[in-house]
């Protein structure tokens, strides 16, 4: 029998199932090789990645693959593991880059933000950026510059009026 006549197996439907489920919510999805990386150390990654609402799972490319576009089919060699969540990405990269830093494990693949491909040094990229934050303050900053510029020059004309109303008295007076 050919493989389409023969259908598939009700556990494999519920595994797609569950990457469909937990891959529909999320606003990124970072592809891992995480190959070399012992129990210890897996568990300490998934750690720090709950902290910053992501979650590290291991699923099989030909899985992930029924649920992904074909154009990130690439990024599905050997052992895979999705980083996915739908928090701040910024934060989650920054997470895997000093997690890399220190064990030089798991080694990025790329991965989906917003249904846009991204590789491994777009992944970097985005771990140099500031936090949320820092952004909105410097947001904050450039919105109140304008305001702050004006009312020193209506300060300084406010001051001006005063010294030529003060040099005008004491020319009065002598």
């Amino acid at each position: 029998m050919k493989p389409q006549e023969k259908g598939i197996r009700p556990e494999k439907l519920a595994m797609e199932a569950e990457i469909i489920e937990n891959f529909s919510d999320a606003v990124y999805l970072i592809v891992a090789d995480y190959s070399g990386m012992d129990m210890p150390t897996t568990t300490a990654f998934k750690d720090s990645l709950r902290e910053n609402g992501a979650k590290f799972s291991v699923v099989k490319n030909r899985m992930l693959a029924r649920t992904m576009s074909a154009e990130t089919h690439d990024l599905l060699t050997g052992q895979s593991a999705m980083i996915y969540g739908n928090g701040d990405i910024v934060e989650v990269a920054k997470v895997i880059k000093n997690f890399r830093k220190e064990n030089s494990k798991p080694e990025i693949k790329g991965g989906v933000v917003e249904g846009k491909k991204i590789n491994a040094d777009e992944v970097d990229q985005l771990a140099k950026l500031p936090s949320k934050e820092i952004l909105y303050a410097m947001l904050l900053g450039t919105l109140q510059a304008p305001m702050s510029q004006l009312v020193g020059v209506m300060n300084n004309k406010l001051s001006s009026l005063v010294y030529v109303l003060e040099a005008v008295r004491n020319k009065k007076e002598n």
